[in-house]
């Protein structure tokens, strides 16, 4: 069964954005080691889920093959087929990319289909949701060395308490310091 992965870039205080999600307290140049075990945990990845929010930006960015990024990334990024979850669209304004409005059914359906892994980059209501729903496999979060004070949350109110099971933690000389984790289930 393909794994989902959630990669995701979070404040030290454990925000994903600002709390009208804004993104100016990322900064930190990545380095040649953090860009490399990036790559290695979207080697076996074929399909990217995305929330519809932030597919409206994610997708269109590395289309325009965005400056500072390397080309052979910014292709990755817009050949790899999306599915986008959303409760608003019904079809795709976007090439490479579907629409599905039910999470679960989405998910359940790509990870029992063949095929290799498949990773999220967010948006919050889409992260939560998954989280909520137990279906995120890997947490591969990237902290960066900023706290924000408010925003939104990794981890927006649950249920109940969230088992994890720390895999790794590793510092990069950038800054940033990724906590791998899985989730811890019975």
């Amino acid at each position: 069964m393909r794994k989902l992965k959630l990669q995701l870039q979070v404040s030290a205080d454990g925000y994903m954005g600002g709390p009208d999600g804004e993104m100016d307290w990322l900064g930190t140049p990545w380095d040649e080691e953090l860009s490399a075990y990036v790559n290695a945990i979207t080697e076996p990845v074929d399909t990217i889920v995305l929330g519809r929010k932030l597919a409206e930006g994610f997708i269109p960015h590395w289309a325009a093959g965005p400056e500072g990024e390397d080309e052979e990334s910014a292709a990755w990024m817009t050949n790899t087929p999306k599915v986008v979850i959303s409760r608003t669209l019904t079809e795709s304004p976007w090439d490479n990319a579907v629409v599905e409005n039910d999470v679960v059914e989405a998910i359940t359906r790509l990870k029992a289909a063949p095929g290799g892994d498949i990773i999220t980059y967010g948006g919050a209501g889409l992260v939560a949701g998954l989280l909520a729903e137990g279906l995120i496999d890997e947490l591969h979060l990237l902290v960066e060395p900023t706290a924000i004070g408010k925003g939104l949350p990794v981890f927006p109110e649950l249920d109940g308490p969230q088992y994890l099971r720390l895999v790794a933690a590793r510092q990069f000389d950038c800054g940033i310091t990724v906590m791998h984790y899985e989730p811890k289930r019975p």
